[in-house]
């Protein structure tokens, strides 16, 4: 068996447990709680919910937003907000207080067995977030553009696209 390491004995600390800052949603997120899609998400408890939720900002030119499976608050790329489009923010914003809604409810925002592109809280968060797209007047290129992420690969990105009931362009061949 492996002797147990100390860090103090290499001359270093570290906490274990760590406080995790967080700060209210709605301070930084105005006027969700007017939103019909967000509305249809939490029903009469939209407002409640959002008072009480909360986001956690970090510092990273890498990633967007997510919702922490730990204990559902908001965590946002500062970066992103900073460089991001406007409307992919906004609608990110939607997609992720459906897995709000999610976490509360207790189902796994990560379920075992599936990919992203057919993870069933995934398709459910798209489509909400996709038809508040449409709702905005977003084309089918736009909507399609708006779900490519670095994450998945293009045959990911077509089955997600399908999953969500959209109509995919057939794949370019290559020219031999």
């Amino acid at each position: 068996m492996a002797k147990k390491f100390d860090p103090r004995s290499v001359g270093v600390w570290f906490p274990r447990n760590v406080k995790i800052e967080y700060r209210p949603f709605t301070r930084y997120f105005k006027g969700f709680d007017q939103v019909e899609a967000v509305r249809k998400t939490f029903g009469a408890q939209t407002s409640r919910v959002l008072r009480s939720l909360k986001v956690e900002f970090f510092s990273s030119k890498w990633g967007y937003m997510g919702v922490s499976d730990e204990d559902g608050h908001l965590v946002v790329s500062a970066h992103y907000l900073r460089t991001g489009n406007p409307r992919d923010i906004y609608l990110d914003v939607v997609h992720e207080l459906v897995h709000v809604k999610q976490f509360g409810d207790g189902r796994k925002l990560f379920p075992e067995g599936f990919e992203y592109s057919t993870a069933p809280t995934e398709i459910e968060a798209y489509r909400v977030c996709i038809a508040e797209g449409r709702r905005l007047g977003m084309t089918d290129k736009e909507v399609l553009e708006y779900l490519k992420v670095p994450w998945m690969d293009d045959k990911d990105w077509r089955r997600l696209a399908r999953n969500i009931g959209l109509k995919v362009p057939a794949p370019k061949r290559k020219r031999r």
